[in-house]
């Protein structure tokens, strides 16, 4: 049996969309060894990724990849820009801005 509680659903929601949709470029690598983060490049962070350049997979573990970071669902996580290029743009939502980069970028 289920229990519907006024505004506890939509609640969560607002949680999770209550941060601005923030764009960070990214170069990727595909067919690496293994899926990981790399650095810097040409002033984007690089991320390795395992998955081959071919029908969209390498796109796919990106996602996978970041929204693992961030802790959030894959639907959070979007390629924008540069979909059959290195260089990418992502969009994330439902992470604050200050966490993504405190998350993402590389430790020196």
């Amino acid at each position: 049996r289920l229990h519907h509680r006024p505004g506890h659903l939509h609640q969560r929601r607002n949680d999770l969309t209550r941060a601005l949709p923030i764009r960070i470029d990214v170069y990727v690598q595909p067919r690496a060894s293994k899926t990981e983060m790399a650095g810097m490049h040409d002033g984007m962070i690089k991320i390795r990724i395992a998955a081959p350049a071919v029908e969209n997979a390498a796109n796919a573990a990106l996602i996978d990849f970041v929204a693992e970071i961030l802790g959030v669902a894959k639907r959070y996580v979007r390629v924008v820009s540069g979909g059959t290029s290195r260089r990418k743009v992502l969009e994330i939502s439902g992470v604050p801005a200050e966490e993504v980069k405190a998350k993402l970028t590389p430790k020196v």
